[in-house]
């Protein structure tokens, strides 16, 4: 039984970020371990999938991190989880559902659980947050916590849409770390997936092109980007969906980054660079997939990213950009520093 401690303690002794990934990687295959680790973590609380929200001194909003048990020393008892739970009446073994989500810089394992079945508004006044939609969340977050907490949200939403084996129907059951799924007939193990999709600025030399579905809020552009399909290679995809949503066709490509995206069921965002020949920049729209695409000078593109919130109702009409942590943004903004770049030059 000492010995999970021990790798427990040897882990968060080290401050490295081998240490720490290694740290995690031992949590998802010891199960003791991870409950050790559970009671000592961090813990990042959602109702139906909206994370729980805090205001800050400075007016910004973080995620609300708490304490998983009142194991640790000089902890107040009714701040942690656990307490929490038990005091809203819920049941005690609601805490094993906890998800692990990584490891902080300080060598405290992160986790995160969803505590639907309790009154919202009750949680929220014990632990002094708001539980807010996540596409309106990541609006409101700044630096690293975004993608933790939508890496949290898309580990909630596959363990709750991933109860029965699809080959046999059988129930599924989950290791402590919640990494994995196991058929309980046949054995099959199912891991969390992300759908690869290719996204796109495309750019004429001179302006780039965004589009927008009906969907979006009022007046947010974006990069082109779509699901790729079985076979396909990144460059045939966004090549296709270029072709098929506003009838152009690229020359050339350069890959520029990447990121897990939790919209619609979690995808995974291969962001790229493309050109088209200036002498063949007319667009033909797909209608039944964007409301609308176009080109932007460097001066709008420019003026866009100067927007940082998202219009309130009754406000004029501005065009507006991703949030910035959006991998999207990353490639508006690149393109922007390269045109200032070749200005500067000369070019």
């Amino acid at each position: 039984m000492l010995k999970p401690l021990r790798v427990l303690l040897s882990a968060r002794k080290c401050s490295s970020f081998v240490g720490r990934m290694r740290y995690v990687n031992r949590l998802k295959e010891d199960d003791e371990a991870c409950a050790a680790a559970l009671q000592t973590g961090r813990m990042f609380l959602f109702h139906r999938l909206a994370p729980l929200l805090q205001h800050t001194e400075r007016g910004t909003f973080r995620p609300a991190t708490l304490i998983c048990s009142g194991t640790e020393p000089h902890n107040k008892r009714t701040t942690d989880v656990q307490s929490i739970l038990e005091n809203l009446g819920a049941d005690r073994s609601l805490l094993k559902e906890s998800v692990l989500i990584g490891c902080s810089e300080q060598n405290q394992a992160q986790f995160c659980l969803d505590v639907g079945e309790l009154d919202q508004a009750a949680v929220e006044e014990v632990c002094e947050g708001n539980f807010i939609d996540l596409r309106k969340a990541f609006f409101l977050l700044t630096g690293a916590e975004a993608p933790l907490v939508a890496k949290g949200q898309a580990l909630l939403r596959w363990h709750q849409t991933s109860g029965f084996c699809s080959a046999t129907g059988q129930p599924t059951h989950r290791n402590q770390a919640g990494s994995q799924r196991v058929c309980s007939s046949s054995g099959i193990v199912y891991y969390p997936k992300m759908s690869p999709v290719a996204i796109v600025l495309v750019s004429d030399g001179k302006r780039c092109l965004l589009g927008r579905q009906s969907s979006f809020p009022r007046g947010m552009y974006s990069a082109l980007a779509g699901f790729c399909d079985m076979g396909e290679t990144l460059e045939e995809t966004l090549c296709r969906e270029v072709a098929e949503e506003v009838g152009l066709e690229v020359q050339s490509v350069s890959y520029s980054s990447s990121q897990h995206w939790p919209f619609p069921h979690s995808s995974f965002m291969l962001a790229c660079h493309a050109s088209v020949s200036p002498a063949h920049t007319q667009l033909n729209v797909d209608h039944t997939e964007l409301e609308d695409a176009r080109w932007f000078s460097l001066e709008e593109i420019i003026s866009a990213l100067q927007v940082k919130t998202p219009p309130r109702r009754g406000d004029p009409p501005v065009v507006w950009l991703p949030p910035k942590h959006a991998v999207a943004n990353r490639l508006i903004t690149e393109w922007t520093q390269q045109q200032q770049q070749r200005s500067e030059a000369g070019d």
